[in-house]
């Protein structure tokens, strides 16, 4: 079962950026883009997620541990907040996810031992062909 974690708004600080688009002028497009701030230690997250994330060589984690996730695809400032709080969740999903436990792949001994019977018996086959009994 898959534990989906939701970040509260609260957590997260917001800064809108007023960036300049193409040619030096001020685009609408870009004034409304959005800079998500999220510190990974001050938030509710439990610490082996925390642990985890702060380890992500993802270049959006700083060194201190705050997360910076931009968005500017939209025209209006709320669109790119949900779009910026639906990256930070995606991100901290994809750590949640714990590995599956797998089984030893070492072969067994009853199995090694078949396999080298085999052999044997195809080497003893091969090494029978072409020879004539006089």
């Amino acid at each position: 079962m898959r534990i989906r974690y939701s970040i509260p708004p609260e957590q997260v600080e917001f800064t809108a950026i007023r960036a300049q688009g193409a040619g030096g002028q001020n685009v609408n497009k870009v004034s409304s883009a959005v800079h998500l701030r999220f510190d990974i230690a001050a938030s509710s997250l439990p610490e082996d997620i925390r642990a985890r994330l702060l380890s992500l060589g993802d270049q959006r984690i700083s060194k201190d541990g705050v997360v910076v996730i931009k968005a500017q695809e939209f025209r209006s400032l709320e669109k790119n907040r949900a779009e910026a709080l639906r990256r930070l969740e995606l991100l901290v999903n994809s750590v949640a996810v714990t590995p599956k436990i797998r089984r030893p792949t070492k072969p067994s001994r009853s199995s090694i031992a078949k396999r080298l019977d085999g052999k044997a018996r195809r080497a003893n086959i091969k090494a029978g062909r072409g020879k004539v009994d006089a």
